[in-house]
């Protein structure tokens, strides 16, 4: 008898201790793990399926963003910086590529009082600061004076034409054969591969035609399609070829639709990249718009007559933006057109002065043309459409990740016209001024007939404070997805929704643990293969043209440190320190190096606590090791 209750209490604790782990970790049926710790997506009856979001930002997620050392320095000049500082952009930009980057423009702590437009128009340059707060005396202000010309930009990063990638290469358009090419695939056939090989990039076009404007319903805007008719939803997408076998080709990252030989009839070209610019950055700088005093931006009819956007990366690839401020704007903190493989990381913008009314207050702007945009770490206030897609069909694959709102009037959404495959994970919206601020969904006559303004779209594991609501539809032909959200509501009906449309695809409202937490660094990590533990992360070493770099020891060091490395082949070795924001400090010659291992150590002399960075320069190539010392 006593042997039989303690296997009754025995089974019943194991029961609870289930209990207990289901009710914290769980997963959704349409993306789980397999037995070998697999992502595996759920396919429904029309081929609609979670797509992999893990190819946005900086060179596909695939290397960091680059350690650019600085090559020229500048202070701030009484009365108006723009020579100043475009001067000095201009003057590294005729530096040649090493690797793709020329180096970084340091601009000293100070205020850079700002008339006109700064222009970063060539690659490889990074424009630096030295911080990003309101202090003047710790941080670089680039303050934008004026409104002339009216509503202007203050800093355009890239080729400056909002193209579309509409330059072909002559001769290279062939049709594509493969009768539907499903959401999240990279493989199809095509017609003529003559002409084209592995690294080419291309461009894919899904046109409109009379069938698939029908199949979609003209959009889902409730009385005027008209736009539609036009260009409103041709699907664009910019790839790199990976893998060609016979006809078939392989694309670097995936497509966002549905592609319907049936509705209508795909192609592609070989894209020209004809002014197009790479390996831009914007780091540690804050850009602060004047406006009028006391104006805020609490303001329904506050003031626009001064710059518009703070930041726009326009005809731009591989670039990036970080550990920066972007203040008083009328629309966007960053806007972002003809771009590719963008990371947005650490940011800020915030307090947004305008009328509170329509294309205003986009804090981070994903406009016509942009795809694979990554923004992470970043932080909004006072905005309508904070984390946003306003460029229709030709904008898809964009992530927001681990991102925070504040006093929004608005949603964060596709805002019109078919955007694709968007992201929002782990976001975060505390005391929200708008019943909703999540929405994939029918957006009918709003705007200029917005219609279906997202689709194939995903708010992950997000949290919507203060009793407001998260918007899911589907689209024909598609779906949109709510997995593991918290909210008064996660709903896709009337009268919470504006128009009467199926609901999307809601799984795990308000229920906490959803596995994976982050469905875009689970997928990275899949796609990566990188290692999980801390333990793994920091015994991996780093290759780069025959070189091994082991992690320093000590780490964090006071006196002296020693870094360790090993060579494939004979190589001259050459080690600079920099400090976190790319001063050269100090430069340690090796010599030559034989086969095998060896070290280097770095003495602190007279450095001060703090970040620095180790380059090993390896003829054209680097490995960089981050070091930290406390004194």
């Amino acid at each position: 008898m006593i042997k039989k209750l303690c296997l009754i209490f025995f089974f019943s604790i194991m029961f609870l201790a289930d209990l207990s782990v289901a009710q914290t970790s769980w997963q959704s049926e349409v993306v789980t793990f397999d037995s070998k710790g697999k992502l595996v997506y759920k396919i429904d009856s029309e081929g609609n399926r979670i797509p992999d979001f893990s190819y946005a930002g900086y060179k596909n997620g695939e290397v960091d963003i680059p350690f650019v050392p600085v090559v020229k320095t500048i202070s701030a000049i009484d009365g108006d910086n723009t020579v100043n500082i475009q001067s000095a952009v201009d003057e590294v930009g005729k530096l040649s590529l090493v690797n793709g980057i020329r180096g970084a423009l340091l601009l000293k702590t100070g205020k850079y009082e700002v008339t006109g437009t700064i222009r970063i128009n060539q690659s490889g340059i990074v424009l630096r600061g030295e911080g990003d707060s309101e202090d003047v005396s710790k941080s670089t202000i680039i303050f934008a004076k004026g409104n002339t010309p009216s509503q202007r930009t203050v800093i355009i990063a890239g080729g400056g034409s909002n193209n579309s990638w509409s330059s072909q290469v002559a001769g290279t358009k062939t049709n594509i054969l493969t009768d539907k090419i499903y959401v999240g695939e990279k493989t199809f056939r095509v017609e003529n591969v003559s002409g084209y090989k592995v690294g080419d990039n291309i461009i894919i076009v899904h046109p409109n035609s009379s069938a698939w404007l029908k199949a979609v319903d003209y959009g889902g805007t409730a009385t005027d399609p008209g736009w539609a008719t036009t260009d409103g939803l041709t699907i664009l997408y910019n790839r790199f070829i990976k893998k060609i076998s016979g006809d078939t080709i392989t694309i670097d990252a995936p497509v966002f639709n549905n592609l319907d030989r049936s509705l209508s009839q795909s192609y592609i070209y070989k894209y020209s990249r004809s002014g197009l610019l790479t390996n831009i950055g914007i780091e540690n700088l804050r850009v602060d718009v004047e406006i009028p005093v006391n104006d805020v931006p609490t303001n329904s009819n506050g003031n626009e007559a001064h710059a518009w956007q703070a930041i726009e990366m326009v005809q731009i690839e591989d670039a990036w933006i970080k550990n920066s401020t972007m203040i008083h704007f009328g629309q966007s903190g960053v806007m972002t057109s003809t771009a590719t493989r963008i990371t947005i990381d650490n940011c800020k913008a915030i307090d947004p002065i305008s009328i509170i009314t329509g294309e205003r207050r986009y804090n981070f702007n994903m406009y016509r043309a942009s795809q694979l945009i990554l923004v992470r770490n970043s932080y909004t206030r006072y905005g309508r459409h904070d984390f946003v897609s306003n460029g229709t069909a030709s904008v898809s694959g964009c992530v927001f990740y681990n991102n925070i709102s504040e006093k929004t009037y608005s949603s964060s959404e596709g805002h019109r016209w078919w955007s694709q495959g968007l992201l929002f994970d782990n976001l975060t919206y505390n005391s929200p001024n708008m019943s909703y601020v999540i929405g994939f969904y029918n957006r009918g006559d709003y705007g200029t007939s917005h219609g279906w303004a997202a689709v194939h779209s995903v708010a992950w594991n997000c949290i919507v404070n203060g009793g407001k609501n998260i918007i899911i539809q589907k689209p024909p032909t598609a779906q949109n997805y709510a997995i593991g959200c918290s909210a008064n509501l996660v709903t896709g009906k009337t009268p919470y929704a504006p128009y009467s449309q199926p609901e999307g695809y809601i799984d795990g409202t308000n229920f906490p643990g959803l596995n994976p937490k982050s469905l875009y660094l689970a997928q990275l990590n899949e796609r990566l293969g990188e290692p999980t533990s801390v333990k793994e992360q920091m015994g991996r070493s780093k290759y780069s043209n025959g070189l091994k770099v082991f992690s320093n020891y000590p780490n964090p060091f006071n006196s002296s440190t020693t870094i360790s490395y090993e060579l494939e082949n004979p190589l001259s070795v050459k080690v600079v320190l920099y400090d976190s924001i790319g001063r050269k400090m100090k430069t340690i010659d090796q010599g030559e190096k034989g086969i095998g291992k060896h070290s280097v150590q770095i003495n602190s002399g007279a450095l001060s606590s703090g970040n620095y960075f180790c380059v090993f320069n390896l003829g054209s190539d680097t490995a960089v090791q981050k070091i930290v010392l406390l004194k």
